[in-house]
This record gives C-alpha cells, sequence and structure tokens, in this order.
C-alpha cells in the first residue's frame, strides 16, 4: 500500500521537460503546464519507478503498480490497425475483470515489432507474476516512445528486477516516470460519497504528440479504493471516454499504444457499486468522469509547440454526436489552429472547417463567436462588427471558439492547441 510520498532516486522534472533523443534535446515547459496536484494515497496501490534505461537519458523510465488482491479493472484502447501487442493482450485482459500489477515502459512503444514485442511483453508479465505469486494474465503491461523498435527484453529483465524491489514513490514520481515528449508531469483527482463512504479516485496520464480521437494518443491510468463490478467498471469508463478522452486532438494523428485503464481495489469498504440502480453509482460515475475530463485536458496543455488551450463549443446541431464531429474538424484544421497561433480572428476558417465536417450544416444558419464576441450569426458577418475585443481575446492562453449551427438540439465540446513552429522542430528531430 501507498502511505506516503517520498523522493525517487531518479531525480525530478524541475522546470524542464525529460531529455527526449540521444542529442538531449530540451523542452521548454508548456506555458500552458498546471501544476501537480496534491494527491492521497489510494489504499491497495502502491507506486515504484525505476530506469531500464530503454533510452540514453538519465531518468526513470519503468513504472510499477502493485494492486491488492480482487482489484477490478476496466480499459478503452486505440482504435488504430496497427495497435501494439499490450494493447491488444490488454484487450483480452480486462475480461477477466480483475489485476494484481501494471508496468509502464517509457522510450519505446514496442508496435510493429511482431514476434521480438511479444515475446518481451511474455517476459515481463511472467517475470512480475512470479514476484507477486499471480497469474501472468493479471499483470497489465503498458510502453509508449518509438514504434519500430522491439523493447529490448535484457534491459526489461533487468528493469522489472529493480522496481520490483525499489522503494514505493509518490504520484508525480509515477506521472514523470511515464512521460516521453510531455514537458510536465499530468494528475488529477476526484472524489465522491457513496452511502456514508467517501471514496477517492486518483490518476496519472502521459500525452503529448500524436492525439486525436479514437481513444486519443495517450497511456493514463485512474486508481479508487471504490468496490466495483468490473462490468459496471468498463461500462462507465467506456461512457466518460466519450466524453473526454475522444474530445481531443493535438494534430489528428491516432496512436497504436492508446490505452486507459481504471482500477479500483475495493478497500473503501463501500458497497460495492453493480449497475446504475446501486447506491452511489451517479456520484461515482461523476467523479470518474471529472477526473477523465481533467486528465485529457492536462494532455492538450501539453500539445507539441502548443501556446494556447481551446475549447471548440458546438450547438445547435442534428446530434450530440453531430456537434462533435464538426467540433473535430474545426480542431484538427491546421488553417485554424495556426490563425489562433497567430492571434489572428479569421472566421472564415471556421466556415470552412464547418463545411468540410460531412455533418448537417446550412451556411446561412451559422454563426461564430471568439470570446463570446460573435463576428458572424445567421450566415453573414455581424453588422459594425468590432473586432478588438475578439483581438484582445486571442493574445490570451485560454481561447474560447463557439459555434452555433441552427440545425437542432445537439451540442459538444472540443479541446485542441494550437499549431506552432515547435511541433515541426520537436517531431523533426523526435529520432534524433
Amino acid at each position: 500500500m501507498l502511505n506516503r510520498s517520498i523522493e525517487s532516486s531518479c531525480g525530478q522534472l524541475r522546470g524542464r521537460s525529460i531529455i527526449t533523443n540521444a542529442l538531449a534535446m530540451e523542452l521548454e515547459t508548456s506555458p500552458l503546464a498546471l501544476p501537480f496536484p496534491e494527491m492521497p494515497p489510494i489504499e491497495g496501490v502502491t507506486l515504484r519507478v525505476a530506469r531500464a534505461r530503454y533510452k540514453d537519458w538519465d531518468r526513470c523510465d519503468l513504472t510499477f503498480v502493485e494492486l491488492c488482491e480482487g482489484t477490478s479493472v476496466a480499459g478503452v484502447f486505440t482504435q488504430s490497425a496497427c495497435a501494439s501487442t499490450e494493447v491488444e493482450l490488454g484487450r483480452k485482459q480486462v475480461n477477466g475483470g480483475t489485476a494484481r500489477a501494471l508496468i509502464v515502459n517509457a522510450g519505446n512503444s514496442n508496435a510493429f515489432t511482431g514476434y521480438r514485442g511479444a515475446e518481451a511483453v511474455e517476459q515481463i508479465m511472467t517475470q512480475v507474476g512470479e514476484g507477486l505469486g499471480c497469474a501472468p494474465d493479471q499483470v497489465f503491461v503498458s510502453s509508449t516512445g518509438v514504434i519500430g523498435v522491439p523493447l529490448p527484453k535484457d534491459r526489461a529483465r533487468e528493469g522489472v528486477a529493480a522496481v520490483l524491489n525499489s522503494a514505493p514513490c509518490g504520484w508525480k514520481d509515477a506521472a514523470d516516470a511515464i512521460a516521453t515528449t510531455d514537458t510536465f508531469a499530468k494528475g488529477a483527482h476526484s472524489s465522491a460519497m457513496i452511502g456514508e463512504t467517501r471514496v477517492e479516485l486518483c490518476g496519472i496520464i502521459k500525452g503529448s504528440g500524436m492525439i486525436a480521437p479514437d481513444m486519443a494518443t495517450m497511456l493514463g491510468y485512474i486508481f479508487t479504493d471504490a468496490a466495483i463490478a468490473p462490468a459496471f467498471l468498463q461500462e462507465i469508463l467506456a461512457e466518460a471516454n466519450g466524453k473526454t478522452y475522444s474530445c481531443i486532438t493535438v494534430d489528428g494523428d491516432t496512436s497504436t499504444s492508446d490505452t486507459v485503464l481504471a482500477f479500483a481495489t475495493g478497500k473503501a469498504g463501500n458497497a460495492q457499486i453493480e449497475s446504475w440502480d446501486s447506491a452511489g453509482a451517479d456520484a461515482f460515475a461523476a467523479a470518474l468522469t471529472d477526473i477523465c475530463r481533467s486528465l485529457a485536458q492536462l494532455v492538450v496543455r501539453d500539445g507539441e509547440g502548443a501556446s494556447k488551450f481551446i475549447a471548440v463549443r458546438v450547438s445547435g446541431a442534428v446530434s450530440d454526436a453531430s456537434a462533435r464531429r464538426v467540433g473535430l474538424s474545426i480542431a484538427n484544421s491546421p488553417l485554424v489552429k495556426t490563425a489562433i497561433a497567430g492571434e489572428d480572428a479569421n472566421w472564415g476558417r471556421v466556415v470552412m472547417a464547418v463545411g468540410k465536417a460531412g455533418e448537417p450544416a446550412d451556411r446561412d444558419k451559422l454563426s461564430i463567436a471568439f470570446g463570446g464576441v460573435w463576428a458572424a450569426r445567421g450566415g453573414v458577418p455581424v453588422e459594425n462588427y468590432d473586432e478588438a475585443p475578439v483581438a484582445e481575446h486571442l493574445k490570451g492562453a485560454e481561447i474560447d471558439l463557439a459555434v452555433e449551427l441552427g440545425m437542432g438540439d445537439g451540442a459538444g465540446t472540443v479541446w485542441t492547441c494550437d499549431l506552432t513552429h515547435g511541433y515541426i522542430s520537436i517531431n523533426a528531430d523526435y529520432r534524433s
């Protein structure tokens, strides 16, 4: 059990990002970064980190989470047709309903690596299973980093051996260790009352580039002491995903390794939540959605090269799903994103993005606003439109873009960031 946060021997990220490659390129901390929050321990969860040295960097890159017996598990995974072995196994493992451990490797995604990648994952699962005395299929593995390079089995073996014997650490240590091109550690906390029992939820996540829906490119892990049946945990996690992780985008690219797992230890002692009819089900689902939304937005705030956090709010669509798709068309448009990066109130680019979305829209009903100021209403520019307050809004770091379609009652919000030269610089040097 995690008793308290202690300083890791692996070092911390203090005002600078992790070293991302052999050239020791450093990334400035995102201007949109939020401080890592205070997060309570979760009974039944023990965190540890170690150095497997998957890349040439001076930091921890292997995370181990030990879970108490009987821990429920649920997961959502990338929809990529080229998913990693870790994802393929994870999809099967969640059907078992319980977990005893989580291992996360940073620096190597182990995707597109054939039988060698599969052997590395099986080796890790077996080694951890032997260490904990549990079945290998109760050990969940995630990997993140460069695609097409098999996870080195010797380093994985040594890393697992080290982490099984390392001292427990805190949430920020674990969040640092799962990162790749992230520039700040990401964590969130929420809670809920189930009858007279307060349950806690803590989560960490990594993600910065190759971010798009179909799970959004990231690894995210949520831990709670609530007692909740695996099937219902899966149901509410999938629902939360549709409102949060699948509503963010940085660059429109979906990863091979996207994974979000939720673990419930049951140590809070509440009456187990079995379905929506169970006491506290609504409160717990709301808390889970809240923490998922917080984690998802942190990923956007660390978008590679990002300088502005953008909320795209679409209303008046024929359905909520249609509103989301229109929002994603806007949020994924390089023309819209670069205009906002340049603080240019070019709402014509938004018109373009709505029109190409493939969703019901009517030019003569369309309205567009920045920062609450309408630039176009009912298909025409607003008479005597004053761009000055819009220009001032676009100078800020938090941008609000609203679109009213006038077609129905559907609504949705998508979160994204701007597109700057920094994105090109980071990704042009990613494998160097």
